[in-house]
């Protein structure tokens, strides 16, 4: 079977190894998307360090758990987002307004949460969420 999405393995892998109780979990393929949503995760506290290990072919990440992880996921397709329309999106997937993050990439800020978006005055497309 080939793989449709490496993002949604990775965050499915994060999610259940959270649910599990472990400390840490090993994701791989790596991609340079994973590692920035991944860093948008570490930026806000819901995991710890990651550490690219190289093994010649995708490279695997090992990931820190902290427990403070309740569900991650990827929003497929990427929808277009608007600046104006992240309020809507953050009250479909978020359980409340005071935690959880989108995360979206946009073209001028990379891949950024929808705080940080609505700070710039940014749309883009939406990638997936974790609280």
């Amino acid at each position: 079977m080939v793989r449709v999405s490496v993002l949604n393995d990775c965050l499915k892998t994060i999610s259940n190894a959270e649910r599990r109780g472990f400390r840490q979990c090993m994701v791989r393929p790596s991609s340079k998307v994973i590692i920035k949503f991944l860093s948008v995760m570490q930026k806000h506290g819901y995991i710890g360090e990651f550490e690219i290990v190289d093994d010649h072919r995708a490279n695997k990440i090992v990931v820190q758990l902290n427990g403070r992880l309740n569900k991650c996921g990827v929003i497929s397709p990427r929808f277009p987002i608007a600046v104006q329309d992240i309020e809507q999106w953050v009250a479909d997937l978020l359980p409340s307004r005071q935690f959880g993050y989108l995360v979206i990439t946009s073209a001028d800020g990379g891949i950024i949460d929808h705080a940080e978006a609505r700070r710039r005055h940014t749309g883009g497309k939406i990638l997936g969420f974790f609280y």
